[in-house]
């Protein structure tokens, strides 16, 4: 098990129980075709498929010179973040041939961080590592990054395939899916009526997660109730006072909160700690193990999900460094990932970090993060 773990995601949001779908259009998901796991623990058969990222225009030969490289995550400043860049930084270090800095909008607002990039297109750089607030405003000016020649790699949250040329994807969004419906129906029974707290609607992995997730629960737990999604904007306060109105609204009819987000996560243990509800709501999402572990500890929370995210931004500067190189190139099955080993390509253009983890009460004090 990776050293320091990501608590994963949780998302889930299904396209609003039905009774919300008859009401109003359901934005929290994207549209894409859904492909949900077994209900069991089948796996599934990955079909492969022609590569569908874009190319630089006239890029440089920069075979093993020193890349001048700058990381524009959604937001700088909080935990999630703050361990995808330290885990470029170790990968740069350990490169040797790669100059990375971090420089993230303050908040998640997908202006700021077109005005970064297009800033840092600009000024010059040979690679940009990005993490979108917004799969689809993101995608002109990381297309602009591509026809001046530089290499574009995201993590995290994906934009439009044909805007970079490689995403490297901490685990497949079905895998999260299943993880985390089936940790809340293991807290909140097969028929407990569920809460979402989320980002953004537009949030490209938040949005691909819900809708996988909205497909698993349909299929393996159709008891179960989704009673509402609301934004959060990665804001701890917000957050907290969301899941506050979610559980003065529903009151008992309420079992289970789903964090979307690193930040919601805690908060929503927050709220759920301070109203006295440990033990009738269950929390379920994605956080890091430190953040978590007083409510763990407390029995409030028993499931988080997740991944590595040191281990994501470590995975993205190498995936950069071996685009650069000419390593990783259309067609390819795998990209060298230095102490990650051999990393695989999926869906085209994505490399794939690795399958999700659940963090419980026995194992949450393993890591330190």
């Amino acid at each position: 098990m990776h050293k320091i773990v990501l608590s994963a995601l949780l998302a889930l949001s299904f396209s609003t129980s039905l009774s919300h779908a008859q009401s109003a259009a359901w934005t929290g998901g994207d549209d894409l075709p859904t492909n949900p796991l077994a209900c069991d623990a089948t796996p599934a058969t990955v079909a492969a498929k022609p590569y569908d990222g874009g190319s630089p225009t006239n890029a440089p030969d920069r075979k093993g010179k020193t890349l001048k490289v700058v990381d524009v995550p959604k937001l700088v400043g909080i935990g999630y973040f703050n361990a995808t860049s330290k885990g470029i930084a170790d990968a740069a270090k350990e490169i040797g041939t790669m100059d990375a800095k971090t420089d993230g909008p303050s908040k998640a607002n997908i202006d700021d961080q077109i005005t970064l990039i297009d800033n840092y297109i600009t000024s010059g750089v040979d690679g940009i590592l990005f993490a979108a607030n917004d799969p689809v405003a993101i995608a002109p000016v990381l297309k602009k990054a591509l026809a001046a020649g530089i290499n574009v790699v995201g993590y995290d949250a994906n934009s439009t395939p044909d805007a970079r040329q490689w995403f490297v994807n901490q685990a497949e969004f079905n895998g999260i899916a299943k993880a985390m419906v089936d940790s809340m129906a293991k807290e909140t029974g097969e028929d407990g009526a569920f809460a979402i707290v989320t980002s953004t609607f537009t949030t490209p992995n938040q949005a691909r997660w819900i809708a996988e997730m909205a497909a698993y629960q349909a299929k393996c737990h159709p008891k179960m109730k989704w009673l509402e999604t609301v934004e959060a904007q990665e804001d701890n306060i917000l957050s907290f006072n969301q899941t506050n109105t979610l559980l003065n609204k529903y009151g008992d009819e309420l079992k289970g909160v789903f964090g979307m987000t690193s930040v919601a996560t805690p908060a929503a243990a927050d709220a759920v700690t301070q109203a006295n509800k440990c033990g009738k709501v269950a929390v379920v999402g994605l956080a890091t193990p430190n953040a978590m572990k007083p409510y763990v500890a407390a029995d409030c929370v028993k499931s988080v999900v997740l991944w590595n995210p040191v281990d994501l931004g470590y995975a993205a500067a190498h995936v950069l460094r071996a685009v650069a190189d000419g390593t990783l190139a259309p067609g390819a099955t795998s990209v060298k990932a230095g102490k990650l080993g051999d990393l695989s390509v999926i869906n085209g253009s994505e490399i794939l970090l690795g399958a999700p983890t659940v963090f419980t009460k026995d194992n949450i004090n393993n890591f330190d993060f």
